[in-house]
């Protein structure tokens, strides 16, 4: 992917983009003058706050059950660096470099906005330990998503103290305190409100499902061109696609899905063979209603795309700081915004994936396959074909179902009851990550099959498309094996996988049909 070089953060807002670059790219953090003087004026509010004998919360209280205690003035350094530590509780296996990215760009985000209350060089530091390329270890385990994703982001923050351990730009994890050294960085030294503000936000679960959202729009359209391919081999019609009739039912994704299978199909010589010698009135669902079901899935992406966006203009923080110098306690680290569309987005995926793999099961079938061999197998009987990629195909489709269980329908109480309802938010973006790699996987088994049934169709004498067969053509050189005898079959799956993920199916396509939704 090409990234841009610097993100420019400043007080309202990033794009999904900018977070994209930093958490998968090598882009650097630059914070705007603006952004750097909102910081610095809000900060004068807390230390006001700070002076007066009142109780505010975050600044001179504790926290959560144990807001009612006032904390004097000589304890307060040592209460912010004391939440950090504790709420640092994560459990279970490191999460990936670029979810940890995210997050640490996001809560950045919302430091820059100014309603956090934090000094600047807090600000700085966070940005430094960026493009210093260093990671802190988050782990899997820990968050309810509500008063933020606490264990994850605390764990950042510990490294911002440098504690705990994080991963260098050489991928070697290491104390954090040895990381921060090498590159010049002092470790922050805590005030008043700055412990509860690095920890407070949804910024997990929003970097996950922007990172989703990215990939889910390049699965859609892999899925319109697999499910193209597969109309095709199966000699389907390419009537059902035509604009007019999606024009009926007006949903947007499914006409940009069909108007991706026309594009995809144009000129092909297998199109419209269903009233050939075996006829069919119609197509089966699974070829005939792609369109509606990618395009409801595309839908439901577009409504969480538009959740993202409000969430990455949001700064969320408890309690805020406001342009008039109060500093009001709140709601908005709930989760439940973002916790429901990354659960709509896994279900999303199960469906797809499901669809999918019934048509891969349609073109190993000799009864409904319209001609093909058993299996797509080169001997039937001594060969046994893609027979056993379909029951992986099916084993995946069975545990994106159990994903797509939704979180958010969950809540279990924290905190001496005070945290009584959580948004499992987190929960719904790392399982969503599980499902956005195993649909990966679901298409590109049906790419290996349609591929090999499309060669076996172009033997026969019925031309594929020209789309379609730069698309199987690129597989090849990618290493996804044609027709013939029985081979290893996990290597070519795992080609096919990659030939997906990294976009070179969509590339493939669209050299010839052009650019696809």
């Amino acid at each position: 992917m090409d990234m841009q070089s610097t993100v420019l953060v400043g007080p309202a807002g990033i794009t999904a983009q900018d977070v994209i670059a930093v958490a998968r790219g090598a882009a650097r953090v630059e914070l705007s003058p603006e952004a750097l003087a909102r910081v610095a004026d809000a900060r004068r509010f807390i230390d006001d706050l700070a002076a007066r004998p009142e109780p505010v919360y975050g600044v001179s209280t504790g926290f959560g059950a144990l807001a009612v205690r006032h904390i004097s003035p000589d304890l307060r350094a040592q209460l912010q660096r004391n939440i950090v530590r504790s709420h640092a509780a994560g459990t279970g296996p490191r999460v990936e470099r670029e979810v940890v990215r995210a997050l640490m760009f996001l809560r950045l985000k919302t430091v820059a906005s100014g309603h956090t209350g934090v000094r600047p060089e807090v600000l700085r530091t966070m940005a430094d330990v960026l493009n210093a390329g260093i990671t802190p270890v988050v782990h899997e385990y820990g968050s309810l998503g509500c008063s933020g994703d606490l264990a994850p982001l605390s764990h950042c923050a510990l490294a911002l103290l440098g504690e705990g351990d994080a991963e260098g730009p050489d991928g070697v994890v290491r104390p954090a305190a040895e990381l921060l050294a090498e590159h010049g960085i002092a470790p922050v030294e805590l005030r008043e409100k700055e412990g509860l503000a690095l920890l407070n936000g949804t910024d997990g679960m929003l970097g996950m499902l922007v990172l989703a959202a990215a990939d889910l729009a390049r699965l859609l359209t892999s899925a319109d061109i697999t499910a193209a391919l597969t109309l095709e081999a199966l000699l389907g019609t390419d009537r059902v696609l035509a604009p007019e009739l999606h024009a009926v039912r007006p949903h947007p994704g499914q006409a940009a899905s069909a108007a991706n299978m026309l594009a995809v199909l144009d000129g092909s010589a297998c199109t419209g063979h269903h009233q050939d010698d075996a006829p069919r009135v119609q197509d089966a669902y699974s070829v005939r209603c792609a369109p509606q079901v990618a395009g409801a899935g595309r839908d439901t992406l577009a409504h969480a795309v538009l959740v993202a966006e409000r969430e990455l203009a949001a700064a969320v923080d408890n309690p805020v700081v406001l342009p008039d110098g109060r500093v009001e306690s709140n709601g908005n680290f709930h989760g439940a915004p973002v916790a429901y569309v990354l659960d709509f987005l896994a279900i999303a995926a199960a469906d797809l994936a499901s669809i999918a793999e019934r048509r891969t099961d349609r073109l190993l079938d000799k009864n409904r396959s319209h001609g093909l061999p058993p299996f797509l197998a080169h001997d039937a009987g001594v060969d046994s074909g893609l027979m056993i990629a379909q029951y992986t195909q099916a084993a995946l489709v069975s545990e994106l179902k159990r994903l797509a269980v939704p979180a958010s329908a969950d809540s279990i109480p924290s905190s001496a009851m005070q945290e009584d309802h959580v948004s499992m938010g987190w929960s719904a973006a790392r399982k969503l990550r599980t499902a956005v790699g195993n649909l990966t996987r679901v298409i590109a088994i049906e790419l290996f099959a349609a591929t090999r049934a499309l060669e076996l169709r172009a033997s026969d004498g019925l031309a594929p498309a020209p789309a379609s067969r730069a698309v199987l053509d690129a597989a090849r050189r990618a290493g996804v094996a044609g027709a013939g005898p029985d081979r290893f079959l996990a290597p070519d799956i795992a080609a096919a996988e990659a030939f997906v993920r990294d976009g070179g199916l969509v590339a493939a396509a669209e050299s010839v049909t052009g650019p696809l939704a």
